[in-house]
C-alpha cells in the first residue's frame, strides 16, 4: 500500500475519532501524525513496528494501527468506527463549513445523516438554531453543500487524464485496426472534467460496439446508449464514459464536432454557416482541413472554446503557444524550512537534474503558523545556505523567494527591512477568506501597489472542487498588475490552476507577464508544471509572455531591477 492510502485512513480515523467524541490528545496525535508522515519520503509498508514507532510524530499507538494496514490492508479500529457511523455523514466529515464535532452535533440534534437532509435543514434555517451555529455558518453550510452537490462526478483534469490514458492504452491494445482519439473537455484540457469522451472509427463500427460491451476494464449501460453511442463507466473508478463510433472515413468530421465547445462550432464563419455546418458537407482527413475550408489557421484543440480564438484567426494573429519545453526555470517552491516534504538541497538538485537553469524557492511566511512558516532567524539560515549552494552549483542559480501572506488589510507579512533581503515575493493570500468581491479585491490591490510585491499568487485562493475561490474583479486586479508591473502566476496545482484560462488573454491584452508555478511541496510536483501549461494554452499564452521561459540572465535582470525600484521608492 502507498502512502498516500495509508495516511489516508489515519486521517479518516482522526476525523471519526473526534466524531465519536474520544479523547482529544488521541484525535491531535493522530492529526500530528498525518502532517508529519506526509513530509517523508520513506515507504510506510516497508517498515516493522519497531521502524514506524522512531518516525517524528508517530507514537506506539499510531505505529501499531499503521503495522495492522501494512500487514492486513484493514484497520480494526476505523472498521468499528465506520460500523457505529451512518454512512451519509462520512461525506460530510470533508464539507467546508463545519467540522466533525458540529456535525455530530448536527446528527444527535436534529438526526440529520445525510448530506441532502442537511441542505434542507439549511434552508429551513433550523441549523441556525443550534448552539454554537448561526446564521453565517449555515450560510456558508448551505453553500459548500450546494458546490458539492453541482461538482458530484467531476474529476480534476489530471486524473481524468490519467484515467484516460489507460483506458486509450487498452482501447488501442484490444483495437489495433481503429483510429482512436480523446474528444471533448478533455481533449480541450478544461480544469474539470465531467465526462470521458472517446471517438473510435472502424470498418465496421457495430462490430467494435458489440467487442466493447465484452471488455472487462468497461461497464455498459444500454439505457443512455445509441446506435453509435456506447456509453457506460469505467469500473475500477466508476468513471463515466462516451464512446461515439464512426466509419474510418467519417473519423476527423466526428472528432472535430466533438472536440470544440458548442459556442466554437456555432461562430459563423462563412456566408452565414458556421464550422459545424461545413465540415457536414465534406469528408475531412484531418482537422485543419476544417479550417482550410474557411481560409483560416489552424486552432490548437485546447483553444477552441469560442472565446477569442476566431477574431484572433481572422487577424492572423493566433501566437505560437508555450510548449514544455520553452520552460527555463521553476518559481514558487516550497522546501522542509517551512511545509515542503524534501530539504532545500534536494528540491534544487532535482530541479537541475530536470534540466532547468533556476529555481525560486518561496516557504512560507511568519504568519503562516499552520504551515511552519520561516521567522526571521530562519530567513538568514535559509539565505546562507541558499548561498553555499548557489557556490556550488554553478551555474545553476537558486532565486532567495518567500511566499508572504498578504494580510486582511493587503499589507505584506515582514516588515520592509526583511522583504528588501528577497531575490523575488510571491503574494498570496491563505487566510480569512470569506470576503465579498469588494474586499478581496481591495486586498489583492494593496498587496500589487506594494513595491516588494514581485508576483500575486493563486489570486482567488479557489481549490477545484473542494471550494470556491474569493470572488475579485478580474480585470481591476489584472489591470492593477500592469500599473505596476507584477507578474501574475498561473499555478499549476491540479487543484488550484488559478489564475483561471478564462483571464489570461486579458492579462495579455493588457501585457502583463505570466509565471507558470508549480507550489511546488515535493520534487515529484514539480511534475505539474504541464497543467499550468495547459491552462496558459487555453488563453493563448505564448513563449515571449511567460516569465519563467525567460533565461536565468533576464530572469535576474528583472528581480534586480524591481528591487532596485522598491529600495527607492520606501525611501
Amino acid at each position: 500500500m502507498e502512502n498516500k492510502e495509508i495516511i489516508s485512513r489515519l486521517k479518516q480515523l482522526a476525523k471519526l475519532l473526534e466524531l465519536h467524541e474520544a479523547n482529544p490528545f488521541k484525535v491531535r496525535g493522530y492529526n500530528s501524525a498525518v502532517f508529519h508522515l506526509e513530509k517523508i519520503d520513506t515507504r510506510l509498508a516497508q517498515l516493522d513496528l519497531a521502524e514506524l514507532q522512531k518516525l517524528e510524530g508517530v507514537g506506539k499507538g499510531i505505529a501499531t494501527a499503521i503495522d495492522e494496514i501494512n500487514k492486513t490492508n484493514e484497520s480494526q479500529q476505523l472498521n468499528e468506527l465506520l460500523s457505529k457511523t451512518p454512512e451519509g455523514l462520512i461525506p460530510l466529515l470533508d464539507v467546508k463549513g463545519a467540522g466533525p464535532k458540529k456535525i455530530r452535533l448536527i446528527w444527535q440534534e436534529l438526526g440529520i445523516t445525510d448530506g441532502e437532509a442537511l441542505l434542507e435543514a439549511c434552508k429551513r434555517g433550523e441549523i441556525a438554531k443550534l448552539k454554537g451555529f448561526g446564521d453565517k455558518l449555515q450560510e456558508n453550510l448551505k453553500q459548500s453543500l450546494l458546490f458539492t452537490h453541482a461538482n458530484v462526478g467531476k474529476l480534476h483534469y489530471s486524473k481524468a487524464e490519467e484515467l484516460a490514458e489507460g483506458l486509450l492504452a487498452m482501447l488501442k491494445e484490444k483495437l489495433p485496426q481503429a483510429l482512436i482519439s480523446l474528444s471533448g473537455e478533455l481533449r480541450r484540457k478544461l480544469e474539470v472534467v465531467s465526462l470521458i469522451q472517446v471517438i473510435i472509427g472502424d470498418e465496421n463500427p457495430s462490430k467494435v460496439f458489440d467487442q466493447l460491451k465484452n471488455f472487462e476494464a468497461l461497464e455498459y449501460n444500454e439505457k443512455i446508449s445509441g446506435p453509435f453511442s456506447w456509453r457506460g463507466k469505467l469500473k475500477e473508478s466508476a468513471t463515466d464514459i462516451e464512446i461515439k463510433l464512426c466509419q474510418k472515413t467519417n473519423f476527423y468530421n466526428v472528432l472535430f464536432k466533438h472536440t470544440g465547445s458548442d459556442k466554437h462550432l456555432s461562430v459563423l464563419v462563412d456566408e452565414g454557416k458556421n464550422l459545424y455546418q461545413i465540415i457536414s458537407d465534406h469528408q475531412l482527413t484531418n482537422e485543419k482541413e476544417a479550417y482550410d475550408l474557411v481560409k483560416l489557421p489552424f486552432i490548437e484543440p485546447e483553444m477552441r472554446e469560442g472565446t477569442f480564438e476566431f477574431s484572433m484567426a481572422i487577424e492572423n494573429k493566433l501566437p505560437e503557444l508555450i510548449k514544455y519545453d520553452d520552460l527555463r526555470g521553476i518559481l514558487h517552491n516550497h522546501t522542509t524550512y517551512s511545509d515542503g516534504k524534501h530539504t532545500l538541497r534536494e528540491m534544487a538538485e532535482c530541479c537541475r537534474d530536470m534540466g532547468y537553469e533556476y529555481l525560486g524557492i518561496s516557504d512560507h511566511s511568519q504568519i503562516a503558523v499552520y504551515a511552519n512558516g520561516l521567522d526571521e532567524d530562519r530567513i538568514l539560515q535559509q539565505h546562507t545556505e541558499i548561498d553555499q549552494l548557489n557556490k556550488e552549483m554553478a551555474p545553476f542559480k537558486i532565486f532567495k523567494g518567500i511566499e508572504s501572506d498578504i494580510l486582511y488589510e493587503g499589507q505584506l507579512d515582514y516588515p520592509d527591512d526583511v522583504l528588501k533581503t528577497f531575490d523575488f515575493i510571491v503574494a498570496s493570500i491563505h487566510s480569512q477568506l470569506n470576503m465579498d468581491i469588494n474586499q478581496a479585491t481591495n486586498r489583492l490591490l494593496t498587496a500589487i501597489a506594494n513595491p516588494y510585491t514581485t508576483m500575486l499568487g493563486h489570486p482567488t485562493g479557489r481549490l477545484l472542487l473542494k471550494r470556491e475561490g474569493y470572488p475579485i474583479d478580474h480585470k481591476t486586479v489584472i489591470d492593477a498588475c500592469a500599473e505596476y508591473g507584477v507578474i501574475i502566476e498561473i499555478n499549476a496545482n491540479p487543484w488550484r490552476l488559478d489564475l483561471d484560462w478564462r483571464w489570461v488573454h486579458y492579462a495579455l491584452e493588457k501585457n502583463v507577464m505570466l509565471s507558470i508555478n508549480p507550489d511546488a511541496h515535493d520534487k515529484s510536483a514539480y511534475g505539474m508544471m504541464q497543467y499550468g501549461i495547459h491552462v496558459g494554452r487555453k488563453g493563448g499564452l505564448n513563449k515571449e509572455m511567460t516569465f519563467n521561459a525567460l533565461s536565468l540572465e533576464k530572469v535576474e535582470e528583472h528581480f534586480n531591477k524591481r528591487k532596485e525600484l522598491a529600495a527607492e521608492k520606501i525611501k
